[in-house]
């Protein structure tokens, strides 16, 4: 039998090195989208009113993508104002410059374009996009982002016949102008009108979802709202929860769940009833006057209509702060799926990290020149003409703000929502250091629910509990499967707390959910930035990157190193 050349060897040998190489280099897919964001009619509530809408819908397009996915969407902005989108739930990772806030980016001048690239890095789950920019997102601007496990990857539950995206909220029919109008008058939004679901309320005869008999599906539910809590159920069917906020659940069954403005989870519903039509239902949650809103869910080949009767809300009483808690309480991390995993990469025992800071914020409202404005530690942030991310980058920090304004725990804060401090309103940038283990908490001394997000990271929500917060209150925490999510609802009267590792360089924003709380001041941003200066902890600046305000005509900066 005769031999092979060794140049033949050799040649084999040459590709299949470059054959590896090229797999070793290869990038995770892309996906393209171009978006035209435009004004248009929409009746969320039977109401025809001006709206936001992408590529001509209200929802927006649904972002449908896989962990590791690289995500490049070219924003036009035919409004007539400046706009930003922030993807809500996406951490980011070393890439603040895509995050859409106006702390750290410039926003889209109206007639322009802006191509947004980014990864869901080590992500998975349910969230959304929305507009960041004035009080857009009371106008629409919004849709769903839904990130898929890989396909070698165990899922820990059976592949769905469906997924169904429910994007609900409360809905106001004056539109954002109208409504930013009376927040510069010093006033408040006052009540919402009604209760949207996936941009729209009640049709009898229209079904929103179609299940066949004998099949299980995944809802998708995100609270969209500006400022109300809801609660989720479905007629005559339980509701599996799977997965919350990019973290699989233990998967306990619930007859209705909360979701507090900014939340995500998903739930599995089996068609096992009679086939017929059943409601959705959305109700309002600690608010004065009960919301409700229905969608028709419809069996494939099912005969009769929807029951009038509709499932009752959970107790609207002092008692009904217990329930939720109690509920808040039920969720567990699902500690055997496989999935994607929040930093520290694959912990399962953040409750034997060292805390190295604590931050303990208290939330308030007051008047400033007669006008309402809300704050934390007593401190009402206000936005910069410089986003503090690029002030940050081109070294002009010290003319555009200032770090550590605020305290890491109150010197005074009010005893009830009637006693009013003065606030101090400014830029409130807290200086972080890279890679620290740091405990939040939230204390929340008015009547009112509020909802806490950080972006750029997961966190591990330990504890929830009614009156003050004190440390030797670290004795109740969850510290062994707690669910690593990204938003916090703090009830009235009450504290909730929240541990993360600072280990995603970038200027994140730490922000009230509430809408109207946000724009007047409730929020803060976090500058965690890393020493090394090095790629491996931080992307440069785009190259596309928006520039405005001190930085428009300043040299760039030398890029980080390798």
């Amino acid at each position: 039998m005769s031999q092979p050349a060794m140049g033949s060897i050799k040649s084999f040998v040459a590709v299949l090195v470059c054959l590896c190489a090229v797999a070793v280099q290869a990038e995770d897919p892309y996906l393209f989208f171009d978006w035209n964001v435009t004004y248009g009619m929409i009746s969320p509530l039977g109401v025809p009113q001006q709206g936001i809408l992408i590529n001509g819908q209200f929802p927006g397009p649904k972002i449908n993508c896989t962990s590791n996915n690289n995500i490049v969407v070219n924003v036009f902005n035919n409004l007539d104002e400046p706009l930003l989108l922030t993807w809500y739930g996406v951490q980011q990772r070393k890439n603040s410059w895509q995050d859409g806030t106006p702390g750290t980016m410039c926003p889209i001048a109206p007639g322009n374009n802006f191509t947004y690239r980014f990864q869901v890095k080590d992500q998975i789950g349910s969230s959304f996009y929305y507009p960041t920019t004035s009080l857009q997102k009371a106008s629409g601007g919004i849709g769903g982002l839904q990130v898929h496990s890989r396909l070698l990857i165990p899922v820990p539950f059976d592949p769905p016949a469906d997924d169904f995206s429910v994007l609900t909220g409360d809905w106001y029919t004056k539109g954002h102008k109208s409504l930013k109008r009376l927040l510069d008058s010093g006033r408040s939004l006052g009540r919402p009108d009604g209760i949207q679901i996936n941009g729209n309320s009640y049709k009898k005869d229209e079904p929103l979802f179609t299940m066949e008999a004998g099949k299980t599906y995944r809802y998708r539910v995100c609270n969209v709202g500006m400022k109300t809590s809801l609660n989720f159920r479905i007629q005559n069917h339980t509701l599996k929860l799977v997965e919350m906020e990019g973290s699989h659940t233990v998967q306990n069954v619930y007859d209705s769940l909360d979701v507090h403005v900014g939340q995500c989870f998903s739930v599995l519903v089996t068609a096992n009833q009679d086939p017929k039509d059943y409601f959705m239902v959305v109700s309002s949650r600690f608010t004065k006057k009960l919301l409700t809103t229905v969608a028709l869910i419809h069996y494939a080949n099912g005969k009769g209509p929807a029951s009038p009767e509709l499932p009752p809300p959970p107790p609207e009483t002092e008692t009904g702060i217990a329930w939720s808690i109690n509920q808040f309480r039920s969720f567990r991390w699902n500690l055997t799926a496989s999935a994607a995993r929040p930093n520290p990469q694959g912990s399962y025992h953040y409750g034997q990290i060292n805390i190295t800071r604590t931050f303990k914020l208290v939330n308030s409202r007051a008047r400033v020149d007669g006008k309402l404005r809300y704050a934390v530690n007593g401190f009402s942030h206000t936005d910069a003409v410089t986003p503090f991310k690029l002030a940050e980058y081109y070294g002009v920090q010290d003319k555009v703000f200032k770090y550590d304004t605020m305290k890491d725990e109150p010197d005074k804060v009010p005893e009830s929502a009637n006693n009013n401090i003065n606030v101090l309103v400014t830029s409130n940038v807290v200086n972080a250091t890279f890679r620290n283990f740091v405990e939040i908490v939230f204390e929340n001394r008015e009547k009112t629910i509020q909802t806490w997000h950080l972006d750029g990271y997961s966190f591990f929500a330990v504890a929830i509990e009614p009156g003050r917060w004190s440390p030797d209150k670290r004795k109740n925490y969850n510290l062994v499967d707690a669910v690593s999510r990204n938003t916090i609802q703090v009830y009235p009267g009450s504290w909730a707390a929240v541990m993360t590792t600072l280990d995603n360089a970038g200027m994140w924003n730490l922000r009230s959910e509430m809408g109207e709380r946000a724009y007047l001041g409730q929020q803060i941003y976090v500058s965690v930035l890393s020493p090394a200066r090095s790629l491996r902890d931080e992307y440069n600046l785009p190259d596309n990157t928006l520039l405005c305000g001190m930085v428009t005509n300043l040299p760039k900066p030398p890029p980080y190193s390798i």
